[in-house]
């Protein structure tokens, strides 16, 4: 029986797993999407980006509760029928951009921090990618577990210390009118490209036993996840505007306080949060493999073959990684992701994947224990 914690929490620690890499763990893309709106803008920003994370998070665990599809290509057996291959395609260029978001975040921290060859960082990130995506679920929600308590503590240390020395810019920055322009494009867009984290963890819904589990789960989700971004963007506005240019904004203000000490646990903070979601990244698409293989094969899918799945993706990102850059990564690609899952993901989930919820919505009663997965869309 799944405990409390493995049915409200987990999933959003898990989500929250999925998205701070790419989202926010090196400030990088606070200062890309929300800085430019203006401090009041980009606060109004990250709160729409978080209600639109927990209402995608909730419908999507509820449907994939209900469908019993617990990868997303049973998912979107279910949500797009015979074009499931779409989302297919935009989530193998989605892993290839974001993982080498991460590879290139960690080579600047690597260059920052201890001095090293920026493709350093960026090889030591994806083996340990690697390595935890090649132990499956036990491993991976082990990683999601440890590094939450690792991120929220140091975050939480990090808005202290920044408020505490420096928490009168902040509410200068907050209290002087700016204009707010652009705000609902740049949170609608953060969300955006984010939201596919909701697609990424759906392995941990088989511990929901009924569809009200999944619901506020879902709506869980949202908090987690963006808790930590926003105490963050409070932090870069005592540098606002400044903050907007640095390619690692969280590197900056670590130099501010000048504690090199906590400089060092910071870093090392945001390495776990890339790790933590460069594996989450990687285990779903495992986790995909692994349903065809059990289903064609009628056995486990190996430690083996999950690290040279990992092998595989990680190659090629590194590549992109190392030839492209951080803020150009950043700037060009994730525009393009968030109109891409509007397209195959959102938009079908408010509309077809809420007309099968209310078509089944008498399949709300208790699911105990896994069933196989779909791959049909409802008649």
């Amino acid at each position: 029986m799944s405990t409390r914690f493995q049915r409200f929490v987990l999933p959003g620690l898990a989500f929250k797993g999925a998205v701070i890499g790419g989202g926010y763990a090196t400030g990088r893309e606070l200062a890309e999407y929300f800085i430019p709106s203006g401090p009041q803008g980009g606060t109004m920003a990250i709160v729409l980006a978080m209600i639109c994370w927990s209402g995608v998070c909730a419908l999507t665990f509820a449907l994939a509760h209900a469908s019993r599809s617990f990868d997303y290509q049973s998912f979107f057996a279910v949500l797009l029928g015979p074009f499931a291959f779409v989302f297919e395609a935009a989530y193998l260029v989605f892993m290839v951009l974001i993982l080498a978001v991460f590879g290139a975040a960690a080579g600047e921290i690597a260059a920052a921090l201890l001095g090293w060859p920026k493709l350093a960082g960026t090889w030591l990130l994806m083996v340990g990618v690697g390595a935890f995506a090649a132990f499956g679920n036990r491993a991976v929600e082990a990683l999601f577990k440890w590094v939450s308590v690792l991120l929220y503590g140091t975050y939480a240390l990090f808005v202290v210390l920044v408020l505490t020395g420096f928490g009168d810019r902040t509410l200068a920055a907050l209290s002087t009118p700016q204009p707010a322009t652009g705000w609902v494009q740049g949170g609608l867009t953060y969300a955006g490209y984010n939201i596919v984290g909701a697609v990424i963890v759906l392995p941990l819904a088989r511990h929901f036993l009924c569809r009200r589990d999944a619901v506020i789960a879902g709506a869980l989700a949202g908090p987690l996840a963006m808790l930590p971004g926003l105490l963050f963007f409070l932090c870069m506005l005592a540098w606002y505007p400044q903050i907007g240019a640095q390619a690692l904004p969280s590197d900056y203000i670590l130099r501010q306080l000048d504690l090199p000490l906590f400089h060092a646990l910071f870093q090392l903070m945001v390495f776990s949060a890339l790790l933590e979601s460069g594996t989450a990244v990687v285990h779903a698409s495992n986790e995909r493999i692994a349903q065809a293989w059990h289903r064609q094969r009628a056995r486990a899918l190996g430690g083996g073959v999950r690290l040279a799945i990992a092998a595989v993706l990680l190659a090629g990102s590194i590549f992109i990684a190392d030839r492209v850059g951080l803020v150009a990564l950043i700037a060009q690609g994730y525009r393009a992701l968030a109109g891409l899952f509007l397209a195959v993901y959102v938009l079908p989930l408010l509309t077809v994947g809420a007309w099968w919820l209310w078509r089944h919505r008498a399949a709300a009663t208790a699911h105990p224990t896994p069933a196989p997965s779909p791959t049909r869309r409802p008649s």
